[in-house]
């Protein structure tokens, strides 16, 4: 019999008794009670924890196709492929893996201002690859996109009818403030018959199109669609398309507050399939029913010149195809996209940069990271960089992915692994020649060999001139009132083989004319540049977030931490100074990695922190082995915490030794939602007439970036014996 996991362990409970005491074998029992414990696991009141007790597990749990990897178990993404599938669409508890947490980020200038934005229209080898994986994979080499202050909205897309966007690219681009869109896409003659089914006949048809198309944006969390019919219409079908497209805007902007309807260059009001590759009168009919118009590649500037006038005040609105992988008669691709995007910016519209990964396919993977950053690179000019708008800012310069995972400067994980939801915000990259050409004098990149936490850390190498005492290197981009007081915290390590050099933090505010810091006002002028004195320990009042000041880590990290007082300010740029530290007339070589930077607004810290998260199990899965005498359990963990306090959780287990031995808690992976699928984990038999238990935690780490007092952990003990059965699938 399949049932929830759930139910089926409440259906249990209720026909067997609480397990008796001694050596004599429980019977099968689940109970969810809070009890408390000591450290040496007896029962005792003082910590919060959770008891489930199973045994004889008879019955078999079969997970749905679609949420989950039929193999694993594990949480995967997904889309839809048809027109059935999309009207009978209805969210259940198996979706809660594919709902985004992490709310779009407020950024300056925002989306909706009145300038040229960039578009990003990701499209690889039909996707869903290992991005697919919401708990991440081991993929080596995985193609990752972090240029996100360069960007205004990500377009997941690919040729299955209804693309809903991975959740870690959702994850990853709300985190930097970047819309997502997914894509509703019909092409050839089975793309034909679809529309014709829903837009051919009655009103109340293309309407129920509308409404689950904002229904599945708004429950899964992304911000819109891009609609994109590749084939022939009838007539009926063509009457009512610019129809369906205001309703499906209309509910999106009721269910998804700031969303958007793009509407692709394609088929005509008469139902021809024609791409125009500009604006005109023969698509402007669509273009009115949207929130904007992405033209086909194939345009000239002549198509560019034309369109000013169609497109009015709604020139941003307008997002001019550039095809980087160069198909067909296009302006610029590959290492000249430069060409389109300035011809673009010329005449004052928006650009849609489609399938950017053309570095990754076509290049390859080996030296992605370097190729990556030249693409964007040579586009920087034309894309202006977007600026933080929020506080507490916090990052570790993880990619998402890495060659190993690293805490508190630790590798505490050895082997490739690949997740975007893990990605943090990245700085601005920086690749500079020396005067006269002979060579870089200083660069940015990501390093995957060494981590504060995650899988990466920023390298910033280079040369301080014999003419020059420091170099300054541009990291962040602020643009915010700043608070009274402020924290600002760094680590960092040095190169040992290199001579040594000071480093610091600079931070530049925007001078309002009443612009004090400390007692002093600021200099006159536009921009005021501040180097703090390092505090030689720990504030008090914050002495929980910013541990170890002015102490090297055993890894070799030194933190640095700031207090500024600020008044009538705007936050403008942080900056790392550089320095020698004696006068010289011989340049200087460093390399300098940076494994972590915050930026904390003193007055909004917590005093106090949430409880502990309260631990639920359910969809348990019994397997037999790996080894002769192990079983390989699989469960779904649910817990609550705020959202808007926690980054991260990681998940840790203990108890797997057996029933006469214990060891120190094991990392089983991070979750970035309140829920996380254990999978595949060996645990032993319990002995005949024995019982085993295995313990599960979850650590909240803090939007500060700081990890809690395990006393505030969440906690599940799962106590079992000897099933009679395992299920097998």
């Amino acid at each position: 019999q399949s049932m929830p996991g759930t139910a089926f362990a409440m259906q249990i409970a209720q026909h067997c008794p609480l397990p008796p005491q001694g050596n004599s074998p429980p019977h099968t029992h689940l109970s969810a009670a809070e009890h408390r414990t000591s450290p040496s696991g007896r029962l005792k009141p003082s910590r919060a924890l959770r008891v489930l007790t199973t045994c004889h597990l008879r019955a078999s749990l079969l997970l749905p196709a679609r949420q989950f990897d039929q193999n694993t178990t594990e949480p995967i993404s997904f889309y839809l492929s048809s027109l059935e599938e999309l009207l009978a669409w209805k969210p259940t508890s198996d979706d809660d893996f594919n709902v985004a947490t992490m709310p779009l980020a407020n950024r300056e200038p925002p989306l909706h201002s009145k300038r040229p934005r960039t578009l990003v229209c990701h499209d690889m080898n039909y996707g869903y690859l290992e991005d697919r994986f919401i708990q991440g994979s081991a993929s080596r080499d995985p193609y990752v996109f972090y240029h996100w202050q360069y960007i205004d909205i990500f377009v997941y897309f690919s040729h299955h009818s209804v693309t809903i966007p991975p959740v870690t690219w959702t994850n990853a681009a709300h985190r930097n403030g970047v819309s997502v869109l997914g894509t509703f896409i019909t092409e050839q003659t089975c793309g034909g018959q679809l529309c014709e089914a829903f837009l051919a006949g009655e009103a109340a048809a293309y309407h129920a199109v509308a409404v689950q198309l904002s229904r599945i944006a708004h429950f899964y969390r992304f911000d819109g669609w891009l609609v994109n019919i590749e084939n022939t219409l009838s007539k009926a079908a063509a009457r009512n398309l610019p129809l369906f497209l205001r309703d499906l805007r209309e509910q999106l902007h009721r269910d998804v507050p700031g969303g958007l309807v793009l509407w692709y260059d394609s088929v005509l009001p008469s139902g021809e399939l024609k791409w125009q590759n500009e604006l005109n009168e023969k698509n402007r009919v669509f273009f009115d029913a949207c929130d904007g118009l992405f033209t086909n590649y194939n345009w000239k500037e002549e198509h560019l010149e034309r369109m000013g006038a169609q497109a009015g005040e709604r020139l941003a609105d307008v997002y001019v195809g550039i095809d980087v992988f160069a198909r067909g008669e296009v302006v610029g691709g590959g290492f000249e996209t430069d060409k389109a995007l300035r011809l673009i910016r010329k005449h004052g519209f928006s650009a849609a940069i489609f399938a950017p990964g053309w570095v990754y396919e076509h290049l390859g993977k080996e030296n992605f990271l370097q190729n990556e950053n030249r693409f964007w690179g040579l586009l920087a000019e034309l894309l202006p960089t977007h600026s933080i708008s929020t506080l507490p800012f916090s990052t570790c310069f993880c990619l998402g992915m890495g060659t190993g995972r690293f805490s508190a400067g630790q590798e505490e994980e050895v082997g490739p692994w690949y997740n975007l939801s893990a990605q943090e915000i990245q700085p601005l990259f920086t690749e500079q020649q020396a005067p006269g050409g002979a060579g870089n004098w200083l660069r940015t990149r990501c390093s995957l060999q060494d981590a504060w936490n995650g899988g990466s850390c920023l390298l910033i190498e280079g040369i301080i001139p014999p003419e020059a005492g420091h170099v300054a290197v541009r990291l962040f981009s602020f643009q915010l009132p700043a608070p009274p007081k402020l924290f600002l915290s760094l680590l960092y390590k040095l190169e040992e083989k290199l001579p040594e050099v000071a480093v610091a933090l600079e931070l530049t505010t925007w001078d309002s004319g009443s612009c004090r810091v400390g007692h002093k006002a600021a200099l006159p002028g536009p921009a005021t540049r501040h180097q703090p004195q390092p505090l030689p320990t720990s504030p008090p009042q914050l002495s929980g977030l910013l541990s170890g000041c002015g102490r090297q880590s055993a890894a070799g990290w030194m933190r640095r931490c700031y207090e500024l007082e600020l008044r009538d300010c705007t936050l403008h740029e942080l900056s790392l100074i550089l320095s020698r530290h004696q006068p010289g007339q011989q340049e200087r070589r460093f390399s300098c990695r940076l494994g972590e930077i915050r930026v904390l607004d003193a007055d909004s810290l917590r005093s106090s922190l949430p409880p502990g998260p309260s631990l639920q199990a359910s969809q348990l899965l019994w397997h037999k082995g790996p080894g002769p005498d192990q079983l390989s359990l699989s469960l779904t963990l649910r817990w609550s915490y705020p959202h808007s306090q926690a980054r991260c959780f990681r998940i840790h287990c203990q108890g797997r030794a057996g029933p006469r031995g214990r060891e120190l808690p094991q990392l089983l992976g991070v979750a970035h939602a309140t829920l996380y699928r254990v999978v595949g984990l060996a645990v032993p038999k319990a002995p005949p007439m024995e019982s085993c238990r295995v313990e599960f935690f979850v650590e909240p780490v803090l939007n500060e970036g700081v990890a809690v007092d395990r006393s505030r952990w969440g906690q599940l003990v799962l106590v079992y014996s000897d099933p009679a059965s395992t299920s097998t699938y």
